[in-house]
């Protein structure tokens, strides 16, 4: 007889009554935990979270009014509201049990009881518990799907030979569920490709839930990742998803997956082969089926060989392999992504009728664009904003833009742009080790990372 998956929490003053329902409940259910003392409810939903408590209405002898059970029943609610409760007792009536359904129980059962009746309450108070648990999950996951729709997605623009190539790796790749890594410095478009590569599966209609490992606290990357349970750690007051369980059906896209520590890919690899995840606080895995896409700036083929990065975990992440390729190799497409940023700003501040100056498209092409699609995208922008009149100079796209020309090859450059030149270089020569590339710099950490999001890099 094969077991259902759940946990059950019985409570009961009477030593005969835990004996008969655990020898009987444990040949069904996976997990069936007796207690005589009521006193010791919070302690055992401190350490696991069940899926139902039974709990008896009278502990002391004489009463039978069901004010102890009630009030345990208002302790386990408040510790676990979406915890689902059976009262049990042997005082049976209606006024009895109409109290402790109010009172926030889903069902009352009259010992000694039948076994089928009891299964049968048992099954419905778990499909309660269960949906309870999908509730939360789905919020969770309207939760994080709130915060893309508050960030603009554009198209992927660009019919150069380069691009070309990477549209159709991503037509041959998309309609699989081979796990997909993007290899592209900042700012190329790496996760627009990972959405294309949604939007073209047979995942579509699920949730496509991107995970930026470089901006999660590396203190918090286990929980976020894999959830954790009510009193796993400090202020885990309730069971929350993490976000491989959250994007169980959909495609999770872990970027920047060379941040992740070397304990963590250890993890990861694990999920990757066993489709199962286990919580922070909890030793109970759970089934997981997501369509796996990654990508990463940094060169991970050379984090490997210094066992920075683990080779068997590489080999599971990369089936197929997109290089996305930087603005300098695709130069053709910069006037149309161009067009497409001036028409998407030029709608979004109301200059509908802007248009670039003569010559001024053709500068901007011979720009080395260090910050790629993304640095493209923000100066278009500023130079919408900044514009006074119909025509966009090539001044209005950036104060510190500079330009390389067959023309002239000593360009002037200004102390921000040498800055920008030199944080990039300093990053290539460390190999993408934001640490050294700062400690090379002579900075912090973090003032480098300002200076990334000051220059849009």
């Amino acid at each position: 007889m094969s077991q259902t998956e759940a946990s059950i929490l019985i409570i009961d003053d009477d030593p005969d009554v835990l004996t008969t329902a655990r020898m009987f409940l444990k040949q069904l259910f996976s997990n069936v935990i007796t207690e005589e003392d009521p006193g010791n409810i919070p302690s055992h939903m401190q350490e696991q979270s069940f899926d139902i408590i039974l709990l008896d209405m009278n502990f002391s002898k004489g009463r039978n009014d069901g004010s102890e059970g009630i009030f345990w029943l208002n302790s386990i609610i408040e510790t676990d509201p979406s915890t689902v409760v059976l009262f049990i007792t042997a005082y049976g009536g209606i006024d009895l049990a109409v109290e402790s359904i109010k009172a926030g129980a889903f069902d009352f059962i009259v010992k000694p009881w039948k076994n089928d009746k009891l299964l049968s309450v048992i099954h419905a108070a778990l499909q309660l518990s269960w949906s309870r648990k999908d509730l939360e999950k789905f919020r969770m996951r309207q939760q994080i799907l709130a915060k893309d729709l508050d960030q603009s997605f554009g198209e992927i623009i660009g019919n150069s030979f380069a691009m070309n190539k990477v549209h159709e790796l991503v037509g041959k790749v998309a309609g699989t569920d081979a796990n997909v890594l993007l290899l592209g410095e900042n700012g190329t478009g790496k996760e627009l490709i990972a959405r294309e590569i949604h939007r073209k599966s047979m995942r579509e209609l699920e949730a496509f839930i991107n995970v930026d490992l470089g901006a999660i606290h590396e203190n918090l990357f286990e929980s976020e990742l894999f959830g954790h349970t009510k009193g796993a750690f400090t202020d885990a007051r309730e069971d929350k998803p993490g976000r491989l369980e959250i994007a169980s059906g959909g495609t999770l896209f872990l970027d920047e997956i060379g941040n992740l520590s070397l304990p963590l890919q250890a993890k990861l690899l694990s999920v990757l082969e066993t489709r199962k995840l286990t919580m922070v606080g909890s030793n109970k895995p759970k089934d997981i089926d997501f369509r796996l896409v990654c990508a990463t700036n940094l060169p991970v083929y050379q984090m490997v060989q210094k066992k920075e990065f683990r080779e068997d975990l590489l080999y599971r992440i990369n089936t197929v392999e997109i290089r996305i390729p930087p603005l300098r190799e695709r130069t053709g497409d910069i006037p149309l992504l161009i067009d497409f940023f001036l028409a998407v700003y030029s709608k979004k501040y109301k200059k509908h009728t802007l248009r670039l100056t003569s010559g001024t498209k053709s500068r901007l092409e011979k720009y080395a664009w260090p910050g790629n699609v993304r640095e493209l995208q923000h100066a278009v922008e500023r130079a919408v904003i900044l514009s006074e009149d119909n025509l966009l100079h090539f001044g209005d796209f950036s104060a510190d833009l500079s330009y390389q020309s067959d023309e002239n090859r000593e360009d002037i450059l200004n102390l921000q742009e040498m800055e920008k030149r030199n944080i990039l270089k300093a990053i290539s020569r460390n190999k993408g080790n934001m640490t050294r590339a700062a400690e090379d710099l002579g900075i912090a950490r973090t003032a480098l990372y300002r200076r990334l999001h000051k220059y849009g890099l």
